[in-house]
């Protein structure tokens, strides 16, 4: 205690006599607002209320004043009344970052999208990173899937890519999505996370069991944002200028190298920093070492569609090696952080419908809703006008969209307000490419299990790797009853037999290490004493 009073006064009598002292521990994140203050020397100006007027020293307190007639005091009151917004359903933790993409390579002959032709175009970019199921106030370096999403400012148009850690999804059925949501987020009466009701919901909808072992897998968990792949997940329709067609999975394949952690590994970072993946990105940013991504797609022609013996379009499975080839389109590289996370990050609405022309989108229905409940949730979030947003504006805009809760920019001024007009309001184009014949896609009732089955034997194929899955897997279900955890085993066992065998061995294990880590209230000591917390100077 003795050596902290000495080093706490040294620091007073330097700040004192001008001595400057630099602290060579501290990260980016931690030197913010000392680099604010060496770029802004001085005052960055006067201090006004929110109407401009400038805000007098003797209106910054309340004390002794007529505190009814201080705009500056109720600037500060309401806004801080109204100044959170809802939060996001799904995805609420994240950071985010700005960038570039640029283009490698001459993909013309699968798309006529401007965005992706003429090697060395650069288009500016917006991406916001997340965990799946994290509140906005919860934590990173969780087993969780985690999200890229990503905003391209095109010259046709915002391009919208919404991309998750795993190369397939949890379901193909839209009506899932709620039920899904309820099941994985917080009990309703305890508000705790629930495994009963996670692992319940999966064993009664077995189309999710593929998604899950990856979940459970070594891909659970990766090394912060920077250190993670991504997949847009559907099969994207692409048009080029003659009006043929391809089918295409994008992947964002992270240039720095795909890493991934032990649960322990992972709890031990957590433990000492629960922002790790947000600060890892910020930090990596502010020191010059921009992280990227290659933006390869995996491509079918859509002639060829009718001829496999699977379904493409299916979001839980995998596309069969040998029927597709890999082209590489480009760069997405991130060298900017956040001037102000709220505004550039919090009010970034992303909408998988942004699409663009060359670019006709995916066909399965879940895409056909997601399109729509994305916009409604951005519109419940941020407005009605939430692409008026800054972060949100297109390059290029007309339309016959007024009013509505603000931003309203310049509301289209004096033009016509509706279609069709006779006097000379924004027309509509042709686009002589755009494909003729619609695809109507047909799934199955069952579920297959063939394909979580394909991911134990291909990829979970080393006894390490199913080890550590089985151990996983055992230390979500001992917090599930046994009816649940009877049923999960019964579906571990017909996906593969080792596995089922491995989970129920694993579980007596988990079940002694959740008694071990129980935790023990220890009291420093029997009969506390009151210490003086502050230190004095001698």
């Amino acid at each position: 205690m003795q050596w902290l009073v000495v080093l706490v006064c040294l620091a007073i009598a330097n700040n004192a006599y001008g001595v400057r002292y630099l602290n060579v521990t501290l990260d980016a994140v931690q030197r913010q607002l000392h680099e604010f203050k060496v770029t802004h020397p001085k005052p960055i100006g006067v201090l006004t209320t929110t109407a401009g007027k400038p805000v007098e020293v003797r209106e910054t307190v309340t004390l002794n004043t007529d505190v009814f007639n201080n705009q500056h005091f109720w600037d500060l009151q309401t806004a801080s009344e109204h100044e959170r917004i809802p939060e996001r359903t799904v995805h609420a933790r994240g950071t985010g970052a700005f960038g570039y993409f640029e283009v490698t390579n001459d993909v013309s002959k699968y798309t006529k999208a401007d965005v992706f032709n003429g090697i060395g175009k650069r288009t500016p970019v917006a991406v916001r990173f997340s965990y799946l199921i994290q509140s906005r106030g919860g934590v990173d370096m969780v087993r969780e899937t985690g999200a890229l999403t990503s905003k391209f400012y095109t010259t046709e148009g915002n391009l919208d890519f919404l991309s998750l850690s795993f190369p397939v999804f949890l379901y193909n059925s839209p009506h899932l999505f709620s039920p899904v949501g309820h099941a994985f987020k917080r009990n309703p009466k305890t508000h705790i996370f629930d495994d009963t009701s996670r692992l319940d919901s999966v064993t009664l909808t077995p189309e999710f069991i593929h998604q899950i072992l990856w979940l459970f897998s070594d891909y659970g968990i990766f090394n912060g944002y920077r250190h993670m792949n991504a997949f847009p997940i559907h099969a994207y329709e692409l048009v080029n200028k003659h009006g043929d067609s391809y089918f295409v999975r994008f992947n964002f394949i992270a240039e720095q190298g795909l890493e991934l952690l032990t649960e322990r590994a992972a709890g031990a970072l957590r433990a000492n920093d629960p922002d790790y993946s947000t600060r890892d990105l910020y930090d990596a940013i502010a020191a010059g070492n921009y992280p990227s991504w290659r933006l390869d797609m995996d491509i079918i022609p859509k002639s060829h569609i009718p001829k496999l013996n699977y379904n493409p379009f299916d979001m839980t499975a995998l596309w069969r090696n040998g029927t597709y080839h890999t082209v590489t389109i480009g760069r997405l590289v991130l060298d900017r952080n956040p001037e102000n996370n709220f505004k550039d990050v919090e009010q970034t609405a992303f909408n998988p419908g942004n699409l663009v022309p060359g670019i006709p989108g995916p066909v399965d229905d879940a895409f056909k809703v997601r399109r729509f409940s994305y916009r409604d949730a951005q519109a419940y979030r941020l407005g009605i006008n939430h692409n008026n947003i800054e972060v949100n504006q297109p390059k290029y805009r007309k339309t016959y969209n007024r009013d509505g809760v603000p931003p309203v920019l310049d509301n289209m001024k004096d033009a016509p307000n509706y279609y069709q007009n006779s006097f000379n309001g924004p027309v509509p184009y042709v686009d002589v490419a755009k494909p003729k014949e619609l695809v109507s896609v047909k799934f199955k009732q069952s579920t297959d299990l063939g394909e979580s089955a394909y991911f134990y034997n291909a990829y979970v194929n080393t006894e390490g790797k199913r080890n550590r899955l089985a151990a996983n897997i055992a230390g979500v279900m001992v917090n599930a009853v046994e009816e649940v955890q009877m049923r999960w085993l019964k579906i571990l066992y017909l996906i593969d037999r080792d596995l089922g065998a491995r989970v129920e061995a694993a579980l007596p294990v988990a079940e002694a290490q959740k008694l071990l880590q129980r935790p023990r209230l220890v009291l420093v000591e029997e009969n506390p004493k009151t210490y003086d917390l502050v230190p004095r100077c001698q």
